[in-house]
């Protein structure tokens, strides 16, 4: 089994080396990269290796633009220091997502679920040739639209339509491109995995469909704040640590 590590910390590097072979000894590590650019690099001349190792925020950015550009078909294992990547992770052929600090077991366990993706692959459906492909799959079946109840219908609501979902004295609303409003019974938890990359989860109260971001300003305390191409009454800001990945998603959505 080959395997590349993306990490730009050295001694982090180090560690997940030493982890990865105390957790299968047979792998092969062919190349430890530090940086998006040097990845995009070896990606552009070197065949697939069998599994990716990858920490998310790199010195020159983050690492899912990467998989987004390159021909890469092999899966990916994300290793970060923060949680709020996950849903993005798996977007990007991810097929785990470790908060450092990992540990040997914790490097186990990713292998453990990539060798068990393989054989479930292998036994259902002999035709895929890697785990990517599963996750390809995955997306052309993505939900299209969200029920509401209205004048004592239910409606569907194309997700297409929707430009906003937003959370209001504890009950979930939505808000059309066209200005209509619905009352929905999703959480935006739930919301949030229905949308796919579409939609980006602001901050607690907000999800935001790309269609709908007219631009973005500075704001106080180093937020941003997303100016919408529709009437809104509220503010919808993004927090600094949420920053970066709300605009990687807004230059790759």
């Amino acid at each position: 089994m080959q395997v590349v590590i993306i990490e730009d910390e050295q001694h982090t590097a180090k560690d997940l080396v030493t982890c990865i072979r105390k957790a299968e000894p047979a792998a092969e590590i062919i190349a430890i990269l530090s940086s998006v650019k040097e990845a995009a690099a070896f990606f552009k001349n070197a065949p697939d290796p069998d599994l990716i190792f990858s920490d998310i925020q790199l010195g020159d950015g983050l690492s899912f633009g990467l998989f987004d550009t390159t021909e890469n078909k092999a899966p990916v294992i994300f290793c970060t220091a923060y949680d709020e990547y996950a849903l993005q992770a798996f977007k990007a052929a991810g097929i785990d997502y470790i908060l450092k600090p990992f540990t040997a077991k914790s490097i186990a366990a990713s292998f453990a679920k990539y060798k068990d993706l393989q054989q479930k692959l292998s036994k259902n459906n002999p035709s895929y040739k890697n785990i990517s492909e599963l996750f390809s799959s995955a997306k052309k079946q993505e939900q299209k639209s969200v029920l509401v109840y209205h004048k004592e219908k239910i409606t569907p609501i194309r997700i297409e339509d929707i430009a906003v979902f937003y959370l209001q004295h504890e009950l979930t609303h939505l808000l059309t491109f066209d200005n209509q409003h619905y009352f929905v019974s999703h959480h935006l938890e739930e919301l949030e995995k229905m949308t796919s990359g579409l939609f980006y989860r602001a901050n607690r109260q907000y999800l935001v469909h790309r269609n709908a971001v007219r631009d973005v300003s500075q704001y106080f305390g180093r937020k941003l704040l997303i100016n919408l191409t529709i009437p809104f009454s509220e503010k919808i800001t993004v927090g600094k640590v949420k920053s970066a990945s709300f605009l990687a998603w807004l230059a790759n959505s």
